[in-house]
């Protein structure tokens, strides 16, 4: 049988088409050589870092106070009401301070409440996430999910209450009201190998930042909603298998809920970042990703609802990015074969040219100020839930290398920044 010439195009452009896709979805890799050259105008030049107290202060967002003010029913819970379905709370830390007794360590710790369909199949929505990750890939902690009952007779696993933060799972709780929390977390499930108590003090030395939903009026009634807070002074103590730790360091509390209306069909993952610098700031990251991941996270690299923020002095002053392109450079762990969750990525991000953000960004219009950097996922806490769900869940020890530029008055400036943090990764197939 003879090829006709149209036969030999089609059958040619099938195989480019595929071996695209394929490389996109991990399933085959592309090797190039490791060539590094200058964009035009840059040279060879090593950048010297300026001691702390010399660093200049990035150019600084013109943030509304309304996007600024917290109250403690924004802070209690809101997946009572029938049109929410999903409530996070966070709180993240790294132990910085030369006084810690787990140096340059990372917590996290995360009580939320899921939509039933969001891990389907199980029944069990509350979760409670635990992971405490050394600087030489010492990980401890899990996932562990558990039932919400609705009945008068018998209680949630996870509960909640208002006003302030006063939500618990078991004997593991978080309580407190701006601009100061305990949390404490005790429960064998989340690590089977190992015993950890964790009891820490947050307290917040700025303002709160909403970086999602409408708050200018009744803030505590937005279905999307999502603050967080920056540059928390952080201390307690861990235990882990009897051996108490004593710690202290930098952190952050965040606060998110979404309505019923937000399915897994519309958004198939995110990734959000907190890391703390070398030089005292604070950089939070966060994007949310479209569905389907198999197509979305393969071929796209639009991310439309980033969000950075940056703060040089623990989210007194907060320089704002929207203009987020986070893009995966690499992946590991297979929640299904062409969904991976990521384990690297380049960030970059610049001034907002949307007429929505124009208020915020209106101090960054002529400084040229952007992000570019690399984040490195080390070592993680991961969890996948198979058939039916198809979820995957990853709370990671993150490094971050970059630099932050701008121009003002005084010139140019390109300060090198580098520090570490925590990820939150998710992904799902559908």
């Amino acid at each position: 049988m003879k090829f006709k010439k149209i036969d030999t195009i089609i059958i040619v452009v099938m195989i480019v088409a595929t071996t695209f896709f394929l490389v996109k979805a991990d399933y085959i890799s592309i090797i190039l050589p490791d060539v590094h050259t200058n964009p035009p105008g840059k040279n060879n030049t090593t950048v010297t870092p300026l001691p702390i107290d010399q660093v200049p202060a990035p150019p600084t967002s013109l943030i509304p106070a309304y996007r600024r003010d917290v109250s403690p029913d924004d802070e209690g819970v809101h997946f009572n009401d029938l049109r929410t379905s999903r409530e996070w709370w966070y709180f993240n830390a790294v132990f910085t301070d030369a006084t810690s007794q787990l140096k340059d360590w990372a917590v996290a710790v995360s009580f939320n409440h899921v939509a039933r369909g969001d891990l389907f199949g199980t029944n069990k929505p509350d979760l409670l996430i635990v992971s405490i990750l050394g600087n030489n890939s010492e990980t401890y902690g899990g996932m562990v999910n558990k039932e919400h009952h609705l009945g008068i007779l018998k209680q949630g696993t996870l509960l909640a209450e208002s006003p302030g933060v006063k939500v618990s799972f078991e004997d593991s709780w978080a309580e407190g009201s701006y601009p100061h929390w305990h949390v404490h977390v005790e429960n064998a499930d989340v690590d089977s190998a190992h015993e950890i108590v964790i009891d820490l003090d947050f307290s917040a030395r700025s303002l709160p930042v909403w970086a999602l939903g409408s708050h200018v009026i009744e803030k505590s009634d937005s279905e999307v909603a999502n603050y967080v807070l920056l540059g928390c002074v952080v201390s307690g103590t861990i235990v882990i298998d009897g051996e108490s730790f004593s710690v202290k360091g930098t952190g952050s509390h965040e606060h998110s809920w979404t309505p019923n209306a937000i399915r897994k069909l519309f958004i198939g993952g995110w990734d959000m970042f907190t890391v703390t610098m070398e030089n005292g700031w604070s950089i939070y990251a966060a994007n949310y990703l479209p569905s389907p991941q198999a197509i979305s996270g393969a071929i796209s690299s639009l991310d439309p609802f980033g969000t950075l923020l940056i703060s040089s002095d623990n989210g007194e002053t907060i320089t704002e990015l929207k203009d987020v392109n986070l893009k995966i450079t690499q992946r590991d762990e297979k929640v299904f074969p062409l969904v991976r969750l990521p384990s690297g990525f380049s960030l970059q991000a610049d001034p907002s040219i949307n007429p929505l953000y124009v208020i915020s960004q209106s101090l960054l219009y002529g400084t040229k100020t952007s992000l570019n950097g690399d984040i490195s996922i080390t070592h993680a806490t991961n969890h996948i839930w198979k058939f039916p769900a198809y979820i995957g869940m990853k709370i990671g020890y993150c490094v971050y290398t970059g630099s932050l530029s701008w121009t003002d008055d005084d010139g140019v400036h390109e300060i090198p920044i580098q520090g570490i943090g925590v990820s939150w990764n998710m992904r799902a197939l559908l």
